[in-house]
Order: structure tokens, then sequence, then C-alpha cells
């Protein structure tokens, strides 16, 4: 899921900083914690963004502000053919090489077709001799395709097998947006956050809680599950939190469950900001006892109707406002919640691995030179 550049720009504009909490310490205590002003400064992965165009807006602009960056490759309807985004993702990569990676996925048409996993392995086999670092899979599968006898298509189908195998052996990783926030299956009036609100209100053919005859939240969690138990040396990146955003105890529980998973962050940091409003410190200590297991991500997305000065601001607002969350002590507002809520104030050593070293982990082939 992703919201409409305009209105994100509309929300963010009320995103407000208040009064900082901090009190005075010794020198070595401010050395232990980033400042804003160190913002730029900071090697950084964004490790979900879709860069669908040849412009170089977005990978210009990251390095500006010291990001490298993962392009994601997905089956999505809206999006560019496959063999298109890949074509945009190889442009950008064969130009900064060192700072931009992408990952590619496999095309659901013809599913049930004999040749299909052969065509998609053969696929999967050329992406990965062009650089690409892993697989993305979409919440298509398991909320829109369906077989010929009518029955939805899940992740744990049999037919993916082959190429889930593939992709453990060949030490890719395996990037998952498989369902939705628990708030897709809740009446508007109950989700927790506004851009979930804006977006089902708008889109009502996607909110499931009109849609009782399609899979659950639980059976798209449940199926996803399957898949890892399945395959439990297959290094998975669950993202959008795994679309367990809703609870950082049933993050905790999955991450202990299936110890090659990691959850990045994309467009679902406001739900940890929600739940920081109401237990900050049990926020704190989940980030901190899984630290090597969170991966930072925006899912900013560039296509060629982007206005590159729209855009700009947005991921201008948008990477500020997570810094200031993770590493001051200040009172904030963010643009997607009600109310104020303190930031994290994580130290240095928890920011770089959120930050860089855990997409560095999880991806070990991005960001190097390409044969």
């Amino acid at each position: 899921m992703r919201y409409q550049l305009s209105s994100l720009l509309v929300l963010l504009s009320g995103s407000v900083l208040f009064t900082s909490c901090s009190n005075a310490g010794s020198s070595k205590q401010d050395d232990a914690y980033y400042s804003a002003d160190e913002f730029r400064e900071v090697k950084k992965i964004d490790a979900h963004v879709h860069v669908n165009t040849f412009d170089t807006t977005l990978v210009n602009l990251a390095k500006e502000y010291g990001f490298h960056l993962i392009s994601l490759n997905v089956g999505a309807p809206e999006y560019p053919s496959l063999s298109t985004q890949q074509q945009y993702s190889l442009f950008h990569l064969h130009r900064n090489q060192s700072g931009f990676a992408y990952t590619t996925s496999f095309d659901m048409k013809e599913f049930e077709a004999a040749n299909w996993q052969e065509a998609q392995l053969n696929y999967l086999a050329s992406s990965f001799d062009s650089g690409a670092v892993g697989v993305k899979v979409w919440k298509h599968i398991g909320m829109e395709l369906k077989d010929s006898a009518g029955k939805f298509i899940m992740i744990d189908h049999p037919r993916m097998d082959t190429l889930f195998k593939f992709i453990t052996d060949k030490n890719k990783t395996l990037v998952g947006h498989l369902g939705e926030p628990k708030n897709c299956w809740l009446p508007l009036d109950k989700m927790t956050v506004k851009n979930d609100r804006n977006y089902f209100s708008k889109h009502p053919e996607y909110h499931m809680f009109l849609h009782p005859e399609f899979p659950s939240y639980e059976d798209q969690i449940n199926a996803r599950n399957r898949l890892l138990e399945k395959h439990p040396s297959l290094r998975f990146d669950g993202a959008h939190l795994g679309s367990l955003e809703w609870s950082v105890d049933a993050m905790a529980e999955h991450l202990d469950r299936f110890p090659t998973m990691a959850l990045d962050m994309a467009e679902r940091i406001s739900h940890l900001q929600y739940q920081s409003k109401e237990n900050r410190q049990k926020v704190i200590d989940f980030i901190t006892k899984y630290q090597d297991r969170l991966i930072y991500a925006t899912d900013i997305v560039q296509d060629e109707t982007a206005d590159p000065e729209a855009l700009k601001t947005y991921c201008k607002s948008t990477w500020e406002q997570h810094w200031l969350y993770f590493t001051s002590d200040s009172m904030m507002e963010a643009p997607e919640i009600d109310g104020s809520f303190q930031a994290l104030h994580l130290p240095k050593t928890i920011v770089d691995k959120i930050y860089r070293l855990n997409a560095e982990k999880w991806f070990p082939d991005a960001f190097r030179t390409t044969p």
C-alpha cells in the first residue's frame, strides 16, 4: 500500500517538533548520541524505495542526505512491467554502483502453466547475474490472485517452493509485503493512524473490513509463517514491519520464532510512534532487544509522473522527521497520529544498526560493483 504524494505533503506540513526534554550531560554522554546536525553526515540506507523512472532526482537527493537506496521491483498492477522496472534499476545501478541496489521479482501471470516455474527461475537467475540482491513478493499474492478454481493463491502455495529454494541457494533475500496493516480489517473509526484511515476511505476496494469474503488478516500472517517454516534457511525481510506493525509484542514473538527474519519499517514508522505515545519505554525496550533485526525504510516512490520539487519536499520532511524520532529526546508531533509523543533518543550504536548495518547484513551483495 502506498499513499498519494500530494496527500502526504499535506499531512507532513502539520509535522511539528516541540521542546527538547534533554538534560545537560557530559561530553562523553553526548558522544553516545547523534544530533540533528549530524543527519546528513551519517552513512544511511533507505532499504525500501521504488525508483520507476530514469530521472535521477531521488538518487541524487539520497546522496545529498547521506543515503544509499535499495529499490524494489514489484509485480503491482499499477506499476510498469517487471522488465521495465529492471531497466530503470539497471540504469541507476550502473551509474551509481556504490550507492544504489535493487531487488527483482517474479511474474504471477500464467501461474498454473506447466512452464511457469522454469520461466520464473530463468528470470530470477538473469536478474541475479545483472546485480539484483533479492526478490520482492507483493500483497496481490494472498489478497487478489486466484487460481482456476477460484481459490486465493497464498504465499505458501507449493508451486512457489522451487523459487524460494532457488533464492535460498543463491544466498539472496526475500522481501515480503504480505497482507496489510491490521487496520485494513477494522472499521475506519477504529483505525489507529490517520494515513490508514485516509487511504482506505478513498480505496474501499482494498478495505478488507468491507470484504469478509477475502482471506483474513490471520490467513495472511499464517500463510507467511508456513512459508518460513518450510524454508527455514531463507533470509527474509518482512516489509512494512511484517504486517505486524500494530504491536511490538507481535513483532517480538515472530522475530523470536523465525531467526532469519528481519523487519523493515517502510510506511509503518507511524505505528511505532503511535505505540510510543502509549508506552514509550516499551518501544525503546523492543528496539533495543531486536536492534539487529530492524531495518530503516520509507517506501518512497518516484515514477515518471512525480514532480521533482514535490518529491524533494516530501523526502526531506520524511527523512528528517524520522531521524528526530529515533535520535532526539524531543516532544514531537507526526502527521499520521493524533497528539504528541516523546522521541526515542536511541544511542548511536542502535541507530547505526537500524539505518545501515542491518540492511548490509540482510542484503550482503548490495552496494558492490557488479560484474
